[in-house]
Formats: structure tokens, sequence, C-alpha cells
């Protein structure tokens, strides 16, 4: 009983920490789960690659609630392998939730790759399996707002703007983009963000929201950006230093990744400002195709 996944990481358009609702957009990154499950055993063992001494709650979970909802009992092993970097606003527990909750419906033979809504006994369709794995992150403590923006987007590709408080779907739109990833070497974890400070700014949180519903995704971020930016005490020039080249800009989750999307050609010059600061610079693109079974 074996099964594959791959779910892509994502980068902010809007923060939900703010009023719950948040918007976020898949990226050309991944992390990959491999699951096998055992009826003789009754227990879930995780491993993150290259990270022994990682949290594998989270993975362990996911199997756990899938196979409550769909499986018989089994226990088993789950690895995940990311190029998704932990810790890093980039949403690596989304997309390793989803890669892990879609590997176990593989390994449980209730979806197969061959099958675009994921749903190849009737049971269950992208949409909600999404939801187990956010399930699983409020369980494993690893998330303030519950993520589903951030898991949507991963999950489904594309840009989409959720409810978090009612794990709802407002919208899914697709944009073409390239997109620039600048890293630092500290690292920040959602669940310590300071949300009495992101409520402060709850109001420009509802215009980011606005104008993500309206489209207007690339003005949304840069909102988001400088807001969230500061209610995170997170520095503002690299923002600055991306303006007016990338058609948006943004602080990427609780930080501390600061991405930037428009035309590769443009996002040339903000490659070389950025490339005078410490830490990892990363090309890609957005991706629409979301999370699938290998």
């Amino acid at each position: 009983m074996d099964g594959r996944a791959r779910a892509p990481g994502a980068g902010t358009i809007c923060n939900a920490l703010a009023t719950g609702q948040g918007s976020a957009f898949a990226i050309d990154a991944y992390t990959t789960a491999s699951v096998s499950l055992d009826p003789g055993r009754d227990d879930v063992d995780g491993e993150i690659a290259d990270a022994p001494d990682a949290d594998t709650a989270l993975i362990e979970r996911c199997v756990e609630l899938t196979i409550e909802r769909f499986g018989d009992g089994e226990g088993g092993e789950v690895r995940t392998d990311s190029e998704v970097p932990m810790a890093a606003g980039l949403k690596s527990s989304s997309a390793a939730a989803n890669a892990t909750v879609l590997a176990t419906l593989d390994a449980l033979g209730v979806a197969d790759a061959g099958d675009p809504t994921l749903a190849a006994t009737g049971e269950i369709d992208r949409e909600d399996a999404c939801r187990l794995g956010v399930e699983a992150a409020r369980d494993a403590g690893v998330t303030v707002t519950g993520a589903f923006d951030d898991a949507s987007a991963s999950m489904l590709g594309g840009v989409t703007v959720t409810d978090n408080a009612e794990d709802e779907l407002l919208a899914r739109k697709e944009r073409d983009w390239a997109v620039l990833v600048w890293t630092p070497p500290e690292r920040a974890f959602s669940a310590d963000a300071d949300v009495e400070r992101c409520e402060r700014i709850a109001s420009t949180a509802d215009v980011v929201i606005e104008h993500a519903l309206d489209g207007d995704f690339a003005r949304a971020m840069t909102v988001n950006g400088f807001a969230f930016s500061a209610a995170l005490e997170f520095p503002t020039e690299p923002l600055l230093e991306a303006l007016p080249e990338a058609a948006g800009v943004s602080l990427s989750g609780t930080g501390p990744s600061v991405t930037a999307v428009g035309d590769r050609e443009a996002l040339a010059d903000v490659r070389a400002a950025w490339a005078e600061r410490p830490g990892t610079i990363r090309l890609t693109t957005t991706q629409t195709d979301g999370a699938t079974i290998q």
C-alpha cells in the first residue's frame, strides 16, 4: 500500500492573520511525500529528508486523519523531501500536508494520478483533501489561522482567496508571472507570529482582500507587504528595492522571505539589488496545476 504525491509551495497575496481572510499563489517549487501503509501496524512514523530533528507531527497527523476517514486502521511510514525551505514563509507546511494527504489517498486507492479531481471513488475532491491537511495543521499546532489560503493555493494551483474561519474558497484565478524569491538566513515560524500586532492593521487587510477579490492581485500583495512587514517587524527596504520594476512585492507569510512578481526581464534588476543581501535567491514561476499524485 504505497503512495506518492507532490505539492507546490506558495507566496502571499494577503496574510490572513489580521482578519481571517487571506490570499496566496502557488509557485513552481515542490514538496514530495511518500507513504507506505501496513495493515499490520497501528502507528505512523514520519521522516523529513535532510532534517532528522524536525518535527514530524504534521505529516504523521495527515496520514492518521486520512486513514481515519478512508482506511481501516492501517499504520505505516511517511517521508517528505522538499525544495521549499521550512519556516521561510513559502508555505512549506501546507505543501507537506497536501502532498502527504494525497500520497495517503493514493496508498489507500481512494485517489489516483489519472483522475484530475482526485475522486477516484467519488468520496473526496481536491478541496476536501486540502481541508484534511488544514485540520491536521491545526491539530499539530503549526498554524494560527488554519492556513486554508496557503493550503488551497498549493492544492489547487493558481491564486486563491479564502475565508480561513470557514475554510471557504472565495475565488480562484490564474496568473502567469515570473516569481523572484529572496530568503534571508534567519527563519520565522508561523505559530510564533504576533497575532495582536497583525490585528491592528485589520482595516488595511480589508483593503488588500478587496483588491484581491477584484483580481488586482499585484496591488494587493504590495499593500500587504508594507503593512505586514511593519506589523511583524521586518524591514521594508527589500520591498522598496523591488519597485517599480516588480508588478507586486510582499513579505511572504510571516516571513522572512520576500516575493516579487512580474515580467522576468524586469525582475532581473530586482535580483541584482537583492543579491547584495545575505541569503538565497530563487527565480521561478507561478504554478497553476496544484498538487498531483505521482
